[in-house]
């Protein structure tokens, strides 16, 4: 028991404390530590490399070539399955079993196998001939009774009906266009019509006049145009055709067409053309602005010079 504070039994309900493993280590900082300090100590797990792909056994895992089923014997599955029918077949006790009768036919709902007397007629679903239907006559037809209490029905009180009025095919449009008729009838003379009431400056229609029209102006007759004269025959000649000329025909001359050469123009002594000196010719000229980069940027200065802004 401890000469001060409470005693182990007190604080952790033990006779006496266990002893401690750190006792007398040093202290050693966790600021700054890496989380892994043994993955920076000692020899690391060291991978071959990358691995190319290829056909060769250096694309592989393993060193060399290993088969699924190396060493093992060849089967065959025919005898296979022999053995394993004859060790089935060591099992049975006797001789198959065999039933005592064939199989029999279906017996049931549309089948009489096995019935005593077989099928009968009187109990086929076959339909019976049978007459033509004939309906039986209508009855006779009596009016219903009359309902209501008269008026605003017909052919319902004790007296004389309504007499029948016939009503015509477009009767309203008949009698609009009778009092139309006679309202026009009615009237004396044209719509009254103010000459003060103001108009627009230029009427919508450009073409539209409040006055009549002149009468059509007809044409003066033309005249007809006499033929122009034409004497009986032209005035003959002396010595004879001469097809409009006033000599008769030349000659014949038998001399062939040539075409005549058209002789060079002098000009010279020497009979050749004058042809003026040529004038100055157009050469590539240097822009203004690749002169002024020229003149202020060249072989001497380039590595001296410097911007210029303006």
């Amino acid at each position: 028991m401890p000469a001060e504070g409470k005693s182990d039994m007190e604080r952790i309900g033990l006779f006496s404390e266990t002893g401690y493993i750190t006792i007398g280590d040093k202290y050693v900082s966790h600021y700054m530590r890496p989380f892994n300090e043994a993955a920076s100590k000692n020899r690391q797990m060291l991978p071959g490399g990358t691995k190319t792909l290829s056909a060769l056994q250096a694309g592989y895992f393993e060193p060399q070539f290993v088969r699924i089923f190396d060493g093992e014997a060849y089967s065959n599955p025919v005898q296979l399955r022999r053995r394993y029918r004859l060790a089935e077949s060591k099992k049975n006790l006797g001789k198959a079993f065999l039933p005592s009768n064939g199989d029999k036919l279906p017996c049931g709902l549309g089948s009489y196998y096995g019935t005593i007397g077989g099928s009968y007629a009187y109990f086929s679903p076959q339909l019976k001939a049978r007459e033509r239907y004939i309906p039986p006559g209508k009855n006779f037809y009596t009016n219903p009774g009359k309902k209501g209490t008269g008026y605003g029905y017909a052919n319902l009180t004790i007296g004389e009906q309504f007499p029948h009025e016939p009503d015509g095919y477009e009767v309203e449009r008949i009698n609009a266009k009778k009092a139309q008729e006679e309202h026009k009838r009615l009237l004396k003379g044209g719509p009254f019509k103010l000459n003060l009431y103001p108009q627009e400056y230029f009427d919508m229609n450009p073409y539209f006049n409040d006055k009549p029209l002149p009468p059509v102006k007809k044409p003066p007759p033309e005249k007809p145009i006499a033929p122009p004269f034409k004497p009986s025959s032209p005035a003959k000649k002396v010595r004879g055709m001469k097809g409009g000329t006033f000599d008769p025909y030349p000659s014949h001359s038998a001399d062939p067409y040539v075409i005549k050469k058209s002789e060079a123009v002098a000009t010279n002594k020497e009979r050749k053309i004058f042809h003026p000196p040529a004038g100055p010719k157009s050469r590539p000229v240097k822009s203004i602005i690749t002169l002024n980069v020229t003149r202020s940027l060249n072989g001497k200065n380039y590595k001296t010079a410097h911007l210029t802004s303006y």
